[in-house]
């Protein structure tokens, strides 16, 4: 699916980035001049060794960090020339997270960690609660919506998260190792619910997993190794 699409078209684009560390003036190429389009509704997972350099790729694509060289495109728009500020204003608008620790906010509930990006975005309270609820039913986890994350399963805790990401209705999900926290059986679960959730949100998705079984039920596997995507 890296063929020739209307850029506007592309939730995710990936132009020529590089990740390249000096160390003792030797050059250490994690991943270079790499070219990568996720389409719309695409859910995508990228795989590879350990040390390959795929936390980079998602952290350059969720513009968390800058690439050493390319740029990466996010619905169309550049986002090389952009400000910080201007950054974050995407990531919030545009781009979910989820990471194989949920770092949910301990002294708030299910429904509030879920409502507090929402409201942060400029959601109404009303509004955000309503979100909040829908995803929450979604994820089978509505019985816990005023459980604080201490009182919850890791399981339960990382459907929390996965609301929480998907809760300003974002583009592009990122998640790095969205299960890998969890035993087989219920990663299996959460991993599927996940994914029918992404699916009917009509998100565009990049995720990186060392499970094969997961990695190939998606719409495209991307394998990372000795700096080269195939």
């Amino acid at each position: 699916m890296n063929g020739h699409f209307n850029s506007s078209s592309i939730p995710l684009s990936l132009n020529n980035i590089s990740r390249i560390y000096n160390q003792g003036g030797q050059e250490l190429v994690v991943f270079k001049n790499i070219n990568l389009n996720i389409a719309s509704g695409e859910l995508a997972s990228l795989v590879g060794p350990s040390g390959a350099g795929k936390s980079s790729i998602l952290h350059i694509a969720g513009l968390l960090e800058l690439p050493d060289n390319g740029d990466v495109l996010v619905n169309g728009t550049k986002s090389s020339n952009m400000s910080d500020g201007e950054r974050t204003l995407i990531r919030r608008q545009s781009i979910g997270f989820i990471y194989q620790f949920h770092y949910l906010l301990q002294d708030f509930t299910a429904l509030e960690n879920i409502t507090i990006p929402q409201l942060l975005n400029g959601s109404s309270k009303e509004d955000a609660d309503i979100r909040s609820e829908e995803l929450l039913v979604k994820l089978n986890i509505i019985d816990r919506k005023n459980h604080l994350p201490g009182e919850m399963s890791g399981g339960e805790q990382q459907r929390v998260s996965i609301a929480r990401a998907l809760a300003n209705q974002p583009s592009i999900l990122i998640a790095d190792e969205p299960t890998g926290n969890l035993d087989p059986s219920t990663a299996e679960i959460v991993f599927n619910e996940f994914i029918k959730l992404a699916k009917e949100e009509g998100l565009s998705a990049l995720i990186a997993t060392h499970n094969m079984t997961l990695a190939d039920s998606l719409d495209r596997k991307i394998i990372l190794d000795n700096g080269s995507i195939y």
